[in-house]
């Protein structure tokens, strides 16, 4: 997609410790659409219209370390800190009580954050493919899953920024190709390999996953901002999970109604994977402006 086709344009966001490169779309209230790992804020190329037509003032930022966002300066990816940045957005783009965030993956987490630390900023939520950490339990321990996420493991590795763009990045196609059975991800893939290529983006996006096994690689002053990633947000969220998702397993939460708060919602995308909101469009589409609006 032409960042500048369907009214969708590339801007810059300064918020008080950062510049943020996204897209936007639309006015009204804002919907700021995060997104994950491996991707990019093209992830939302086909929801940001969406959003638009419906009144909201989408925006999707590159996350902090993807180009062409820049390596963030204080060094920080705990999960803490993707949260503050949804907020210092929120702040930098004059959101209102009337805003909403939508999270997919990492986006997700951040998500969890933003909305538990800062409730009174956030209406309503939406998160795709990764569930509050309350969902995950034992089933995350079970063979199958740790399979799964076996690649978390190879990024507290220093070879990692060796392996994941070899052969191509052949590493990042293969995640998409897994996670995502049977979607055409070269479009995608090609946005992942922009966004990581440039000196030190690559270290920056492992850096999330470091952070979250290394706790020194954690800021003791983003501690309370790290206490909100647990738990569900008070605010009506919708869940929506790829019943063929080869990264996070359905069974990990189907059937778990419990672990959203009241007036919440979970739906289950049949036929898509991790990258729902790329497969099936138009469902998660219709989905989430009906959620919202």
């Amino acid at each position: 997609m032409d960042p500048d086709s369907n009214g969708v344009q590339r801007t810059t966001v300064t918020t008080s410790d950062m510049e943020f490169t996204c897209l936007e779309a639309g006015s009204g209230p804002l919907a700021l659409c995060l997104h994950g790992f491996p991707d990019s804020a093209m992830t939302w190329r086909h929801l940001l219209p969406a959003l638009a037509e419906a009144g909201f003032h989408a925006v999707a930022p590159w996350m902090r370390g993807y180009s062409p966002t820049p390596v963030a300066p204080d060094g920080w990816y705990q999960t803490g800190v993707l949260g503050r940045d949804a907020c210092r957005l929120h702040e930098a783009l004059g959101g209102g009580d009337d805003a909403v965030i939508i999270g997919h993956d990492w986006g997700a987490a951040a998500t969890y954050v933003a909305a538990n630390h800062d409730p009174d900023r956030w209406r309503r939520v939406v998160t795709l493919a990764v569930p509050p950490s309350g969902a995950l339990g034992d089933a995350f321990f079970r063979y199958r899953q740790i399979r799964r996420s076996s690649y978390m493991f190879i990024f507290q590795s220093p070879l990692a920024e060796m392996i994941v763009p070899a052969n191509d990045w052949e590493f990042i196609r293969g995640l998409w190709s897994d996670w995502s059975p049977g979607y055409d991800a070269g479009d995608d893939v090609d946005h992942v390999i922009d966004a990581l290529s440039p000196e030190g983006h690559l270290s920056a996006a492992l850096g999330y996953y470091r952070a979250q096994f290394q706790p020194e690689l954690q800021s003791p002053e983003l501690a309370d901002w790290q206490a909100a990633a647990g738990g569900a947000p008070s605010q009506p969220t919708l869940y929506l999970h790829g019943v063929e998702d080869g990264c996070m397993g359905v069974e990990l939460v189907r059937g778990r109604t419990d672990i959203l708060g009241e007036g919440s919602q979970m739906k289950l995308i049949e036929g898509a994977g991790h990258f729902l909101h790329l497969e099936a469009p138009e469902e998660v589409n219709g989905l989430i402006v009906e959620w919202l609006s």
